[in-house]
């Protein structure tokens, strides 16, 4: 089975929003943070890939998302970068392999890419092959307890040591530590994979 990455997405939001499904004016799901991680064909985490992105529509991060994330207005001023720049050095790290999320982080991510499209940024590099894999489906199928559950709490429900990474659920790079956590115990335990990793 040849290498893949996991990502997930921590994106601008407001109280209400998700349930409303971003749909109030001017609540876009802009970037804020992303994380990924490289596993190899044990499920071990080989590389890791982690950026602050500079939200453009919505520069000022909502308190509710600062509070539900921990990502602070200064770091994101101090730290962020462009957003066609952190897009194009999250698909350079995931060119030729398989790209796994848990949700439809893929849809937030196309989104982002299209903004930057329409404001005349260049993405470096293009949509990926094989493509993308939204594994929560398979996981909810396979181990019915993570039903409902984001994917930062994956290994807690699974009764899985925590993840050995900084941070806690809601950060991007802690996230795809327990999503990647989560997979690897399900592969051990002898659930059949989804077909994207076969």
């Amino acid at each position: 089975m040849p290498t893949f990455v996991i990502f997930d997405l921590e994106f601008t939001t407001w109280p209400g929003a998700a349930a409303q499904d971003w749909s109030a004016p001017g609540q876009l799901r802009e970037i804020v943070q992303i994380g990924a991680v490289r596993l190899d064909e044990r499920y071990a985490v080989v590389e890791e890939y982690e950026t602050l992105v500079r939200p453009v529509a919505n520069p000022e991060l909502s308190p509710f998302f600062t509070e539900l994330t921990g990502i602070e207005q200064e770091s994101v001023d101090r730290d962020g970068v462009p957003p066609a720049e952190a897009l194009s050095d999250f698909l350079a790290f995931c060119q030729g392999r398989s790209v796994l999320s848990y949700g439809n982080d893929m849809l937030v991510l196309g989104e982002n890419i299209g903004w930057a499209r329409s404001r005349g940024e260049h993405i470096k590099h293009t949509p990926l092959t094989p493509g993308f894999l939204n594994i929560r489906p398979w996981v909810n199928t396979v181990a019915p307890a993570t039903a409902g559950i984001n994917s930062g709490r994956l290994w807690e429900v699974l009764g899985l040591p925590r993840p050995a990474s900084e941070g806690a659920e809601h950060s991007a790079l802690f996230d795809c530590h327990s999503i990647a956590a989560a997979l690897r115990h399900l592969a051990g335990a002898g659930a059949a994979l989804p077909v994207g990793l076969l």
